[in-house]
């Protein structure tokens, strides 16, 4: 029954997730987290991570891993817990996919169109917001922690996040060479 909720949650997900990965982010959190419960914010933090650290989309990426996670917690066997990767997975890529084939032609040949270009203008305004909340629904309690509950890892994590910040906007560091660094800095100053 969790593989029929999967499919219906990822495949609505693919089918309204409009600014590619990082816009699926918070819809991923909110069904995963807080809708089915099937894993906590701290795994869908860590589930994040590693899906920005894997080679592929971020978007198809979290979603092979939270099927897989959503199994798991599920009570079933890793084997199982594969299926539920392949399911999630396969279900936010299927709308895409239909969609892509059956727009192509109608894309190619009306994107001059006044209306197409004002439909592109509206959308910008709301991939940039969903990306917004993908980064506010990474900022929780659970990642930077509060200054009461423990003010070292807070200032820490606040200053981590902000060099890396500073980092890839400014000084333009590889996004790759910045996750390995801010990783061993976590590691030194964390632990």
């Amino acid at each position: 029954m969790i593989y029929l909720y999967l499919f219906i949650t990822f495949f609505e997900i693919g089918l309204f997730g409009f600014g590619g990965g990082y816009g699926m982010l918070s819809l991923i959190q909110h069904e995963t987290v807080e809708h089915w419960h099937w894993m906590t914010a701290s795994e869908f933090t860590d589930i994040v991570a590693i899906s920005q650290m894997t080679p592929g989309p971020i978007g198809i990426n979290s979603a092979t891993f939270a099927g897989y996670t959503a199994v798991k917690n599920a009570g079933y066997s890793m084997p199982m817990a594969v299926l539920g990767s392949a399911t999630a997975t396969v279900a936010l890529v299927l709308p895409s996919f239909i969609l892509m084939i059956l727009i192509s032609k109608l894309f190619l040949r009306y994107m001059k169109s006044p209306t197409v270009q004002s439909v592109f203008m509206g959308l910008r305004p709301a991939v940039v917001g969903l990306l917004a909340a993908a980064t506010l629904l990474l900022c929780t309690r659970d990642n930077f922690s509060t200054p009461s509950e423990n003010s070292w890892q807070f200032f820490i994590s606040v200053g981590l996040f902000l060099a890396t910040f500073f980092g890839t906007l400014v000084l333009k560091v590889n996004p790759v060479k910045m996750i390995l660094m801010a990783g061993f800095a976590g590691l030194l100053l964390l632990y």
